[in-house]
């Protein structure tokens, strides 16, 4: 056999073994070893847990009007702790941040978005209403608290909002790229910080449109916020008197070894073993911890999995676990103080995780530091041996390495929610096994491209 039958013979055996193995993924979810994500719905039980879990979805709805299937709805729900679905409610076209709120203890506070479209929008085609809501998860009841439409459909849905007192709220104003405290009961706006007070409109983002992506905002117990500018790669900590309190920002725009378009970072006073704040670092596909300290911002703590891929929570519980959103891992999971995931429920695209009973976000758990919690990151196959899911995870670790974050990030997000690990490594297969036998191809033909003002296809003597 000739060496060029012999190549055409190994890159044909690629390309059709890659194909199978992605047929084979398109009829089961082999991403983790949990069960598929529900094609409709979340879960009706998932295992018991100490507390309510409150899960809040995001949707890709923009890929399909009819709302069926993973990522194509968004949703609310809330699993007791026998573990069986306590609460439901998929209404809203998409859902954020979720809080425990004072009004009582299965009681919280969301918010969501819902677009719009004709007379609602004004001058604009399409608007979204963002809405902050308060549901009671027992007997169901829904109060509205507060609403604004804004224009457009992305980058202009609310992500958080957190209470600052009685009726009162400051808002993550993800269009306007400010923060600003309103009082519900009378809309006025009491308060506002603009992000043009401090940043230039060459930094981040397009401007105006999607600059900051100021996607979270944290009350503190001294009066300061701290807010997320995702596409800053900081966090920043506001003085409502002074604005940015410059020598406590966390990271750098671009500096991504810190910060990679961030979300919902919480932060862990003093008396808890802080200054310190844990953060979804998504598009570094990790969770990390930073301490204060004299230096400014050492990290402290590291979490990842191979699984893990564009986390947007993370909250520290009391008992020193981590309750995880892994938005494009599909799932939300809880990993204790040794790195292990010791809970775990498949969720289509979560956005938002909150264990009630455990305080607001973080405000409950302990520092990494004060606790020695050891990082984790998903660089090896372990010592199970040369396994099917072995190799599996080996070729899909590679790929994460080869691949930037966002872009790998960007391809998972629009992808089916069958598409597994299995898949991903037979689609990287066959898109690297046809390019290579196309260009093997190309040079042993008798054609060749000439640019020369049109493009010529000429044929080559031999």
């Amino acid at each position: 056999m000739s060496r060029a039958r012999w190549y055409r013979l190994v890159l044909a055996s690629l390309v059709v073994a890659a194909a199978i193995g992605l047929v084979d993924a398109s009829t089961s979810s082999n991403l983790g070893d949990d069960e598929p994500v529900d094609a409709t719905n979340v879960p009706e039980t998932v295992a018991p847990r100490d507390g309510i879990t409150v899960v809040t979805t995001d949707s890709n709805v923009w890929l399909a009007d009819d709302g069926a299937g993973p990522r194509q709805s968004s949703e609310i729900v809330a699993f007791a702790a026998d573990g069986d679905r306590l609460y439901h409610n998929g209404s809203h076209d998409r859902y954020w941040d979720v809080d425990p709120s004072p009004a009582g203890e299965r009681t919280v506070l969301y918010t969501a978005s819902d677009h719009l479209n004709g007379s609602a929008c004004n001058a604009s085609t399409v608007c979204t209403r963002n809405v902050v809501e308060r549901v009671n998860l027992t007997t169901g009841a829904v109060d509205r608290l507060y609403q604004r439409v804004t224009p457009f459909k992305s980058s202009t849905r609310w992500h958080d909002v957190d209470r600052i007192g009685d009726g009162r709220i400051v808002v993550a104003d993800i269009y306007n790229d400010r923060v600003f405290v309103v009082d519900t009961s009378t809309g006025t706006v009491e308060w506002a910080w603009d992000a043009q007070q401090h940043y230039d409109p060459g930094s981040g983002g397009p401007f105006p449109r999607d600059w900051t992506h100021l996607n979270d905002v944290e009350v503190l117990a001294d009066g300061r916020l701290m807010v997320s500018l995702r596409n800053q790669d900081q966090v920043v900590f506001l003085d409502r008197e002074t604005g940015v309190v410059d020598d406590w920002t966390l990271g750098a725009e671009d500096d991504y070894d810190v910060l990679h378009e961030q979300h919902n970072p919480d932060y862990i006073p003093e008396e808890r073993g802080g200054p310190a704040v844990i953060v979804a670092d998504s598009e570094n596909n990790r969770v990390v911890e930073y301490q204060r300290t004299d230096d400014g911002w050492n990290r402290s703590w590291t979490w990842s999995d191979v699984r893990l891929q564009w986390p947007r929570d993370a909250d520290r519980l009391p008992d020193g676990n981590t309750l995880v959103t892994d938005s494009n891992g599909d799932r939300v999971f809880e990993v204790n103080p040794e790195g292990e995931v010791v809970w775990s429920v498949d969720v289509a695209f979560p956005y938002e995780a909150e264990r009630l009973g455990t305080g607001d976000e973080s405000t409950g758990g302990e520092s990494a530091a004060a606790l020695g919690l050891d990082s984790r990151q998903a660089t090896a196959v372990g010592s199970e041996g040369r396994t099917r899911a072995g190799l599996l995870t080996e070729a899909w670790l590679l790929v994460k390495r080869l691949v930037p974050g966002p872009m790998l990030n960007a391809v998972v997000y629009v992808l089916p929610g069958w598409f597994g690990l299995q898949a991903a490594v037979s689609s990287v297969l066959l898109v690297g096994a046809a390019t290579t036998w196309a260009a093997f191809e190309w040079r042993r033909a008798s054609y060749r491209i000439e640019l020369q003002g049109p493009v010529d296809l000429v044929r080559e003597r031999r």
